[in-house]
Formats: structure tokens, C-alpha cells, sequence
């Protein structure tokens, strides 16, 4: 499978079914905090949970309709990117992502968003990168910011997260924008 080299230490490949196992026990081994902006931490209990969630991927990738990545860090798979949502009507790239808090701090997200942004822009036509985060995810939230995305706005109680309501930050980042 082909494998895309951000620099000497972070690498993207598209997700493959052997990586279920692996995707699994990174997410229990850090889900406590994964799952306080992430809903789908709390109903993934087991690598068949796992499984299923990647076998969707692949068939997103398939429809044309997203596109998700594992994030290697010196070759282990330090979390997940993707494109949610492909919209092709408006041209627009949806961009979700999350890090196991081992690999946080070392640019690995804001390097692999840049990717998938240039990639977003050159390859697939886009004309529109959105990223959304919590509001009080101020991690996620610093990768746009980091890469000069545009706020454009706040969705008030947008997802269900640990039995409350959570805000989301819209990002946004036009064509002509990026350099």
C-alpha cells in the first residue's frame, strides 16, 4: 500500500483492514482521553468494533465519499486522519483527526493537516478544507489555527459527547487562500 512521507518521522497510508488491531488497542490504551471530545471512543469496545469502523472507511474510500488515513510516527500508527465528508457538488474537504496523547506536542498533526489540505487542493480540486473541534479542544483546535484556517464561526451544541451537549469551532481554509 502506498505510503505518503511527511518528513523523516511521520508518514500517511491509507487505512487498511490489518490495521484494525492496532487502531483498537491505541484507542483503549488512551481512552480516557480520547473520549472527552471523541463520541464513538465509548462504543468502540472491542478490535470487531474496530473492524467494522474500518471496513466503512474502505468503503467510503471505494464511493469516492471519504478518504481515511493512519498517521505513522517512526512507523507506528500514532492516530487517524480523513477526509469525513468528500463533497463534490460544492467542493468542499471535510478534515477529522485524532492523536494518541503519546504522540502530541511533536507538530505530527499540524504536519499531516497540511498534507491532506495540499492534497485537498492540488490533487483532488477542492476549493474548501473545513475542520470543526470542540470548543474546548483547544488542541484540536490549535492545528487550524497553527496552518491560518479562517473561524468562521461557532454550531452551538453540535455533538453529543459524554452525556452533554458540545459546541464546535468551524474552520475553513478557500483555495485561493492557501499557500
Amino acid at each position: 500500500m502506498f505510503t505518503h512521507r511527511v518528513d523523516e518521522d511521520v508518514s500517511l497510508r491509507l487505512v487498511e483492514t490489518r490495521d484494525a488491531e492496532s487502531i483498537f488497542m491505541l484507542t483503549d490504551r488512551h481512552r480516557t482521553h480520547l473520549r472527552t471530545f471523541l463520541p464513538w471512543v465509548d462504543a468502540t469496545k472491542t478490535v470487531k468494533d474496530t473492524r467494522e469502523a474500518v471496513r466503512g472507511f474502505r468503503e467510503g474510500y471505494a464511493k469516492d465519499r471519504s478518504m481515511t488515513l493512519v498517521i505513522l510516527y517512526q512507523g507506528s500508527i500514532a492516530g487517524v486522519i480523513s477526509f469525513n465528508k468528500l463533497d463534490w457538488v460544492n467542493k468542499i474537504a471535510y478534515i477529522g483527526y485524532w492523536l494518541a496523547e503519546d504522540y502530541q506536542g511533536k507538530g505530527v498533526m499540524t504536519k499531516s493537516v497540511k498534507v491532506m489540505t495540499d492534497y485537498a487542493f492540488s490533487s483532488l480540486g477542492m476549493n474548501k478544507v473545513d475542520i470543526t473541534a470542540a470548543v474546548e479542544n483547544r488542541a484540536s483546535r490549535a492545528v487550524p489555527e497553527r496552518l491560518s484556517f479562517t473561524q468562521e464561526g461557532i454550531i452551538r451544541e453540535e455533538e453529543w459527547v459524554n452525556d452533554r451537549f458540545v459546541d464546535h469551532v468551524v474552520y475553513g481554509m478557500l483555495r485561493r487562500e492557501w499557500h
